[in-house]
């Protein structure tokens, strides 16, 4: 094996010496490894279909022999030898994709670090193998690898270097190690692929269950649509449907292949996956109802005693009996708290002291809370709040609020239930 250490640049003709046909492919050498080209397809959850394809490597032993591409790439390389590498897999992988029978969908291509920080070094190669081969760059995805480089600049001119050449950007890993919304805001990327860590963690807490739905929507406030990837059972499915992300891939949709022109075969029904998660979310709205018919004559009962004039720790005596409801308090419709929050016994024995400067919320100002906002847009009408943390005890909670008219004008009544 040659590493070119006597050159000053890796460029396409070098690298067109490491490579030679196998059938209708090319396949690469590098050190004792032949190099084949894998794609594993990424679909689209609203168009039901393929939308894209990642490239991988596969790696065979000289002896013919596949290894793990953990083998190929855990190795300690000297510079020159990492930035070879990663140009070659990149002219691998786009030669090998011409052959594929898909004029339409995304190609995602890894970049890697050594080469975002030392590639220009080495002289061009990218534009030229663009070029060479014809292939449109609108149809390329660069996956920038969530990796500690602390040169920012040199990463905002990598990335520039490619958007201006018309390829789409990708931040990969997003939520494993080294990730960070600060990366995100400078890159800017039009696509985020969160790391499988974060679809498993979600499969085995509910916290983070719920949690992902807003990470993925604060992505999509960036400008950056989102993939998951890591994909391998049918929870995992109805996991990245509620979160709301654009895009799936893994083992349960479809797993790596070398043989690029063959149908995809064995995958799942989207039209059930659809089915599937529409029947939950009826499930949930039928819950939500369940919850709105079971409080609402409580409700009625508090808001009639209000309205007589009675106090509302002696109002609200129905609703604390119920064992989910945590505490009662009155708003205006401007928000401001009037009096105390009344709490439940079971509620006032158990508070965690570690967070009592957050009880007293008299004339605490509540306009930024959605049930506030919409039980004056909708008067006389109990509203539902979904799971949130409630700031006066530090624990997840479900409000219902209604709002009503006194003498004194109109109020808002609003009640917390337990839900942890």
């Amino acid at each position: 094996m040659v590493y070119l250490r006597e050159y000053k640049t890796i460029s396409i003709d070098h690298i067109s010496k490491l490579v030679h046909h196998q059938g209708k492919q090319l396949v690469g050498t590098f050190n004792d490894y032949h190099l084949h080209t894998a794609v594993q397809p990424i679909f689209s959850l609203a168009h039901k279909r393929v939308v894209g394809y990642e490239a991988l490597v596969r790696v065979k032993a000289i002896k013919e022999k596949w290894v793990s591409p953990a083998e190929l790439f855990n190795n300690r390389y000297t510079e020159v030898q990492s930035i070879l590498l990663d140009r070659l897999c990149r002219f691998l992988h786009i030669h090998n994709f011409t052959s594929l029978e898909d004029d339409l969908n995304w190609l995602f291509l890894n970049v890697s670090p050594q080469t975002i920080i030392n590639g220009k070094n080495y002289g061009g190669f990218f534009t030229e193998l663009l070029e060479k081969t014809r292939f449109p760059s609108h149809r390329i995805v660069i996956e920038i690898v969530e990796y500690p480089i602390e040169d920012n600049d040199l990463l905002l001119e990598t990335v520039d270097f490619y958007r201006k050449l018309g390829c789409l950007i990708a931040i990969d890993d997003f939520g494993a190690g080294h990730s960070n919304f600060d990366r995100i805001w400078k890159l800017n990327p039009d696509i985020v692929k969160l790391d499988r860590s974060m679809v498993v963690g979600a499969t085995e807490d509910k916290k983070i269950r719920k949690v992902l739905g807003g990470i993925v929507s604060l992505l999509h406030q960036t400008g950056a649509l989102v993939l998951v990837e890591g994909i391998e059972s049918k929870e995992q499915t109805m996991i990245a449907m509620e979160s709301g992300v654009d895009f799936v891939q893994g083992y349960f949709f479809a797993r790596p292949t070398t043989e690029l022109n063959k149908p995809l075969d064995n995958l799942p029904s989207f039209d059930n996956i659809f089915e599937d998660y529409k029947n939950n979310i009826l499930v949930q709205e039928t819950n939500s109802k369940s919850t709105y018919q079971h409080y609402y004559p409580k409700f009625e009962i508090t808001i009639n005693n209000l309205i007589k004039g009675k106090a509302l720790d002696d109002a609200c005596q129905d609703l604390l009996a119920d064992d989910t409801v945590m505490r009662c308090y009155l708003l205006m419709t401007d928000g401001l708290q009037v009096g105390n929050t009344v709490l439940a016994d079971s509620i006032f024995n158990k508070n965690d002291i570690r967070f009592k400067p957050l009880e007293d919320a008299n004339s605490a100002d509540w306009f930024r809370r959605h049930y506030l906002r919409k039980a004056v847009l909708h008067p006389e009408q109990l509203q539902v709040s979904e799971p949130y943390l409630s700031i006066t005890g530090a624990h997840m909670c479900v409000t219902l609020s209604m709002m009503f008219s006194t003498p004194s004008g109109y109020r808002v009544l609003c009640c917390d239930l337990n839900v942890e």
